[in-house]
């Protein structure tokens, strides 16, 4: 191969790296016992199992992550228990459930992280997220999908404790 003809196949490549655009942040969600969480599912054989609320937990805190953290960052979230805002309400057999939301029962979560730029951890910890305020702040006639409250407990955590920018400054 001459040398225009590798300079040139190099030009090529680089170009289509560049191409590619930057790299997306990666979120990692692992759960720690799941099947001992305080109230993550419904114990009365209606309304969503476990494993739902866990895939639309974990749908959440990607897509919080994809949002707030740099391309070059990755952050490994291991949930360590879940306490659904509300509590389920036997005798009502519907398809979803019923959940009964009051100001006594705001969503809990606790979960552990780790942050790490380009590899080198540079944040990591353990926190109870919870809002005792958090019918005030959240309202689920404008949101879609479940865990309406639980959603907006979380994108209140990652902007306070991953802030971007123009909120680190």
């Amino acid at each position: 191969m001459s040398k225009r003809s590798a300079g040139t196949a190099g030009l090529v490549l680089a170009g289509m790296l560049l191409a590619a655009g930057p790299a997306a942040a990666e979120v990692q969600v692992r759960y720690a016992a799941p099947e001992r969480f305080t109230d993550a599912e419904n114990r009365f054989a209606s309304g969503q199992p476990l494993r739902v609320t866990l895939a639309e937990l974990t749908r959440i805190l990607v897509d919080l992550g994809n949002a707030r953290l740099r391309p070059d960052e990755r952050l490994d979230i291991t949930v360590l228990d879940i306490d659904l805002a509300g509590f389920d309400r036997s005798g009502f057999a519907s398809p979803t459930g019923v959940r009964v939301v009051t100001d006594a029962t705001p969503p809990r979560i606790r979960l552990a992280y780790v942050l790490r730029r380009s590899g080198r951890i540079v944040a990591q910890g353990e926190d109870t997220v919870t809002d005792i305020n958090f019918l005030l702040t959240s309202n689920p006639r404008f949101s879609t999908g479940g865990l309406y409250y639980e959603r907006q407990l979380l994108r209140d955590w990652f902007a306070k404790r991953f802030p971007t920018g123009a909120e680190r400054g």
